[in-house]
């Protein structure tokens, strides 16, 4: 991955757009990494990833709610209850792991 400085990805845009094409760049502001860029093709690819991931754990939750896979979630326990999905702990209301045996 190529990589620019934002001083240099300014003076240098045309060269930084015909770089992107080719293959990602990333952006640096005080020697950190702060902006990726890409061609049109890879976001597409990217954002078509999302989707059909996207597309599978919804059929995963389908499957799991006709199988009476199923809990009730008050409102108010909805972020704690995404925090233990995100870190695969047990929902404090159900005692389960959360993480997905598929």
């Amino acid at each position: 991955m190529r990589k620019f400085t934002a001083h240099d990805a300014k003076a240098q845009f045309g060269n930084l757009i015909h770089t992107a094409r080719r293959e990602p760049v990333t952006i640096e502001r005080h020697g950190r990494p702060v902006v990726a860029v890409l061609s049109k093709e890879e976001f597409d690819d990217i954002e078509a990833m999302k989707l059909e991931r996207l597309r599978t754990e919804v059929q995963k939750g389908l499957e799991s709610s006709a199988r009476g896979d199923v809990i009730d979630i008050d409102e108010n326990d909805l972020d704690a209850f995404i925090d233990g999905l995100m870190a695969g702990t047990a929902h404090p209301a159900t005692g389960k792991n959360l993480r997905h045996a598929g």
